[in-house]
């Protein structure tokens, strides 16, 4: 609870920041904070927040994701001086909502009881809503905020609901007595609706189709850092609340709902992919993109090991920075032509070399090309899938979705590498800070795809 509260007062001061007209402060104020919240993530949790276990417990994974979050939250502050120069006015809430909304992460990370997961889902989420429209002037940034309220306000009635038939049925939020409850009655109809509530309320969160529509107009809506946090920090925090929850909570009937998670896998495999094929847009490509990687990450419950923690983190993380690879590119890209579109991309290569082949790496390692860290971080999930029931034909399902998503990878890689006359001035520069966020990323991709066993060395494990 340390690292939680030191975000949460890095929040507060980067906010109160913009009281004094200093928004720019807000980012510098925001750095300082994530490094020192890094540094504690890395010691052993105080002595004093003992009596709070029953609530928040800081675990050697709670540590692993927290630092993983921390990571990526830092590299797309570093971003934000050139992403965010539009907004002067306020700056300093946008900074401070990103951090609230990784407090919420946090809490998601740890928590052992129904009403925190309901609390860690809420605080991350309601700071999303207001940073989705922070381009007041564009209507689609107003309708990215709208929808995503408004569907999101729909997902948390799910969850509510779910933890209500949970709890009537148990008589307790505790995720190991719900646990205990499911082994000694794993056919309570109002249980395994419970559980099945939840589920869609989670598979709202990260994106599982066919719960995957709010996604593409909202990613594209919202401004671009916005998108990237949305699709790095808020899927990792996602993803690892629902692994929590079924793993443990839900572990005594995962027989009850194994099937219908094979169901959504399948359904946003070969959705995802097919309509990224169709996408004109690189930012609408880029959101169908992140709701095919749901489908991936969603395998880890396929043939669980003592590893499958392990095989999540990894993945999380090569796809975070990959992210953060792609959307470097896109920031710049939009900043300069106001637009998306593949088209805009043409030529970019000519003058900004590092940061097209930034973005041509990570897509690389998005679609799973081998010496990169996308792909192992697939092998290991697909190997690990293989072992389960109905594991191989998922994967199949999977591998087909890989081979389709490198065409759409392809187009916007050829628009930037492929055309001799560029459109971009060269008097256009990307910053210093860029260029050093670009080689930490091209560097990371490159040398986890090679040495993956560093991962575990960097986080401490």
């Amino acid at each position: 609870m340390s690292v939680l509260i030191i975000v949460f007062l890095t929040a507060v001061v980067a906010l109160f920041s913009g009281v004094f007209e200093q928004g720019k402060f807000a980012r510098y104020i925001g750095i300082l904070g994530l490094i020192i919240a890094l540094y504690v993530s890395f010691m052993p949790e105080c002595a004093f927040f003992e009596k709070y276990r029953h609530m928040y417990d800081y675990t050697a994974n709670t540590a692993l994701f927290t630092k993983i979050s921390i990571v990526t939250t830092l590299l797309l502050f570093f971003l934000g001086g050139f992403a965010f120069s539009n907004h002067r006015s306020h700056q300093s809430e946008l900074y401070a909502l990103m951090l609230f909304a990784l407090c919420g992460g946090i809490i998601l990370f740890g928590y052992q009881n129904l009403v925190t997961l309901f609390l860690g889902v809420e605080i991350l989420s309601i700071p999303l809503y207001v940073m989705a429209g922070a381009n007041k002037t564009d209507l689609r940034s107003n309708e990215a905020s709208i929808k995503y309220f408004l569907m999101g306000a729909f997902a948390t009635g799910f969850l509510l609901f779910g933890i209500a038939f949970i709890y009537g049925s148990v008589g307790s939020f505790d995720l190991y007595k719900i646990q205990d409850f499911g082994v000694s009655n794993p056919k309570d109809t109002m249980f395994i609706l419970g559980v099945l509530l939840i589920l869609c309320a989670l598979a709202f969160k990260v994106a599982l189709a066919p719960f995957h529509m709010w996604s593409p107009d909202v990613y594209y809506g919202a401004p671009s850092l916005i998108t990237a946090f949305m699709a790095s920090v808020v899927k990792i925090s996602g993803f690892f609340a629902l692994f929590r929850l079924m793993t443990i909570g839900f572990g005594g009937v995962t027989e009850e709902w194994i099937n219908v998670f094979g169901v959504l896998l399948i359904i946003t495999l070969l959705l995802a992919n097919v309509m990224g094929l169709a996408q004109t847009n690189a930012k609408r490509m880029l959101a169908y993109s992140s709701v095919s990687h749901a489908g991936y990450i969603g395998l880890v419950f396929f043939g669980m090991t003592s590893l499958s923690t392990y095989n999540l983190a990894f993945y999380l993380f090569a796809y975070a920075l990959s992210t953060v690879g792609v959307f470097m590119c896109l920031i710049y890209v939009e900043k300069l032509k106001r637009e998306t579109s593949f088209g805009a991309f043409k030529g970019l290569a000519k003058t900004e070399p590092l940061l097209a082949t930034v973005a041509a790496i990570s897509m690389l390692s998005m679609a799973g090309v081998p010496l990169t860290a996308g792909f192992m971080g697939k092998f290991a999930l697909f190997s690990q899938a293989m072992n389960s029931k109905h594991g191989v034909f998922l994967v199949l399902v999977a591998v087909l979705g890989s081979a389709v998503s490198i065409a759409y990878y392809l187009r916007l890689i050829i628009s930037m590498f492929f055309f001799k006359e560029s459109t971009f001035k060269s008097s256009e520069k990307v910053t210093v800070t860029y260029n050093i966020v670009g080689v930490f990323v091209i560097a990371s991709v490159v040398v986890l795809g090679v040495f993956p066993d560093l991962f575990a060395k960097l986080f401490g494990l």
